[in-house]
């Protein structure tokens, strides 16, 4: 079938096969052209199939000649249906690990449940033994509590007042007002359900039981802080809530491998344009202003250039791991340069719909959220007919 585009609201709900291909080999690519690093050997992505899961992923494999198991939840494909993008970038990865002669399984499921937890520990005795790293990167709206059967929704709010400020429709470009009423204290208890630590914590308690972590082993997840613009409504606000709790879970993780010489860490990492990060009021302005400024200072990133630099850079490097005085990696440290976000600050207070085009990189957005499902990629012949049925080789129904 020729796959084209179809958009609702902040989502595609189509995804390109040849293009998302295309996508994990040009991360390959880059991997491959910074060097070999000194890393992990065998290693666990929960949440593996997009943005900094995927990227760690590919980073561990192409970078460190890794095993890797990743872990997921996306939605295969049906005759003349497409399958999420996630799907598809799993199933490149897998058929380039196997031409790199590198081992690659992937588990498709809810990483939130007993099941699927229980199904990675059988997978990794059988064939990998123990792994030296779990990349920890999930990011789901809703988690349905193992031990309880509840299901918990996450929220986007502010917390004691409302939030007031401008945005940006990335499709149309219009610069609007946009308000956000205060959460209650059971928005503030989902959220923190949902995105917080305790599910990190509760993976690697099972692999710890199961013995199957190796000595000194490392597990990393990620998090945000992100400018005083976006405070109130991200850092400061329900997510924030749970971004505090997962940092805080790293150090009772660091506690529970002390018998492993293991560590937890969690990484800050820069602001991208993600499924998430679009339907965020505030945050797609926040991002085109600050493309705009990190690409004319020859600092921008994506996915793939901060994981790789996160693990070349900041964990194997042969020496102590740096932290800031949370004890927290921050690869985030381009974007939050006090040049960059002082001239953010000036661009946020002039943006308009009429300037935006110029002032910020719109253009750059559109085009890295057109990416995340495999359009607008060179190389690609997207009048073609592409195969929706594309399956991932260690996942054949």
């Amino acid at each position: 079938m020729i796959i084209e585009p179809r958009m609702r609201g902040f989502i595609c709900l189509t995804a390109h096969p040849d293009g998302c291909a295309q996508s994990v080999k040009n991360q390959i690519n880059y991997v491959k052209s910074k060097g070999d690093i000194d890393g992990p050997k065998k290693v666990l992505v929960i949440g593996a199939s997009t943005g900094f899961g995927l990227a760690s992923r590919i980073t561990s494999a192409f970078g460190s000649n890794a095993a890797t198991i990743g872990v997921f939840f996306e939605k295969e494909p049906s005759e003349g249906k497409t399958a999420t993008p996630g799907w598809y970038n799993t199933a490149a990865f897998e058929q380039e690990a196997q031409k790199a002669g590198l081992y690659a399984k992937s588990i498709n499921g809810d990483a939130f449940s007993n099941e699927i937890k229980q199904q990675t520990i059988d997978l990794i005795k059988a064939d990998l033994g123990q792994v030296d790293m779990i990349i920890y990167s999930l990011a789901s709206p809703v988690r349905m509590h193992p031990l309880t059967g509840i299901l918990h929704r996450s929220t986007l709010k502010p917390i004691g007042s409302t939030f007031t400020n401008k945005t940006v429709d990335f499709h149309t470009g219009n610069v609007t007002q946009v308000s956000i009423e205060p959460a209650n204290q059971e928005d503030i208890d989902n959220t923190v359900v949902v995105m917080g630590g305790e599910d990190w914590s509760m993976w690697m308690e099972a692999l710890s039981n199961a013995g199957v972590l190796a000595k000194g082993v490392t597990t990393i997840a990620y998090s945000y802080i992100g400018p005083e613009v976006t405070e109130a409504v991200y850092r400061k606000g329900t997510i924030g809530r749970a971004k505090d709790h997962l940092e805080a879970t790293a150090f009772e993780i660091t506690d529970s491998l002390k018998s492993l010489d293991g560590k937890a860490y969690v990484s800050v990492n820069k602001a991208l344009v993600t499924q998430a990060s679009s339907a965020i009021p505030v945050i797609p302005l926040y991002i085109s202003l600050l493309y705009k400024i990190m690409k004319a200072e020859g600092v921008h990133e994506g996915c793939i250039e901060q994981i790789q630099r996160l693990f070349s850079e900041r964990l194997y490097t042969g020496s102590t791991v740096p932290t800031d005085d949370k004890g927290r990696i921050r690869i985030d440290d381009w974007e939050m340069r006090e040049d960059i976000q002082a001239q953010i600050k000036t661009l946020w207070e002039i943006a308009t719909t009429e300037n935006l085009t110029e002032i910020g990189d719109l253009a750059g957005y559109k085009q890295d959220f057109l990416n995340l499902f495999g359009f607008g990629f060179q190389g690609v012949d997207y009048m073609a007919e592409a195969n929706e049925m594309t399956l991932i080789p260690s996942i054949q129904n």
